[in-house]
């Protein structure tokens, strides 16, 4: 396993070893490319693989779970098709621990609790709560734990136990409580960046051929609306815009150049 930084000393890189890749996705980022021809952190690990190791020909990278464009955190890829199959199903049998950090508008009613709604996917790219369940509904379930409230907004931690489109962002503005700048699901207003206050906070993992328990955990991103790192200077930027600017020209969609 080896420690250090992704395309920036500003962004980290959480894991890696002969098996796996996982990163700090920063918002604003796609997770895998899409017909706006954009950069993807995909991409990014591809050519990032293939340059560190000097990789003729195509790098595999296998994708085994999203971040929706506006989130940030822990973002698990892996480099071998066995450790895809096996993480993939990991994923569908719900044996990853996925954890995140809300920062939500007004006070949830109780300070914890267990969400059980069924979700529907709408036209539009949005999802919404329906009454019970139907032939295209599927349950969404979800723990969570207020943290701490200021100034009308709560600080939530959330253990997601399905992942359904847009779960987290749906159930918390169906309880009253939208997402800081989600204006998609009711938020009052945006973020600077386009962003929503929702971070991937933790990902537990077992290794695909070890058998061991990974704990993966994203920092704290600089600018997050809620002060929870004690030291900041250290944490990767929040947006894509912020990290983009800070690359190599050859990077696709940056500008400026590569430092340290």
């Amino acid at each position: 396993m080896e420690h250090g930084f992704f395309l920036h000393p500003s962004w980290p890189l959480l894991y890696e070893d002969n098996h796996l890749l996982v990163l700090y996705k920063p918002a604003g980022l796609l997770v895998q490319g899409d017909e706006t021809g954009e950069t993807s952190l995909l991409e990014l690990g591809k050519g990032w693989l293939k340059q560190r190791y000097n990789k003729p020909g195509k790098v595999f990278l296998g994708m085994v779970h999203r971040l929706d464009r506006p989130v940030a955190g822990v973002l698990l890829f892996c480099r071998t098709s066995k450790a895809a199959e096996r993480l993939s199903l990991q994923f569908r049998t719900h044996a990853v621990r996925k954890t995140y950090l809300a920062v939500v508008e007004g006070t949830l009613e109780k300070d914890s609790g267990h969400l059980l709604h069924h979700l529907e996917r709408r036209r539009g790219r949005s999802s919404s709560i329906v009454s019970g369940p139907t032939g295209q509904s599927r349950d969404a379930r979800l723990s969570y734990r207020v943290l701490e409230h200021a100034e009308g907004k709560s600080l939530v931690e959330i253990d997601l136990e399905t992942g359904r489109h847009h779960q987290i962002r749906v159930q918390m503005s169906h309880m009253g409580c939208p997402v800081l700048g989600d204006l998609r699901y009711g938020a009052s207003s945006p973020l600077p960046d386009k962003q929503i206050a929702l971070l991937a906070s933790r990902l537990n993992v077992a290794h695909p051929t070890r058998g061991e328990e990974l704990d993966f955990r994203s920092p704290i991103p600089l600018g997050w609306p809620w002060s929870l790192d004690p030291s900041p200077e250290a944490s990767a930027p929040w947006n894509w815009s912020e990290l983009r600017r800070l690359l190599s020209p050859e990077i696709p969609g940056s500008t400026g150049g590569m430092r340290g």
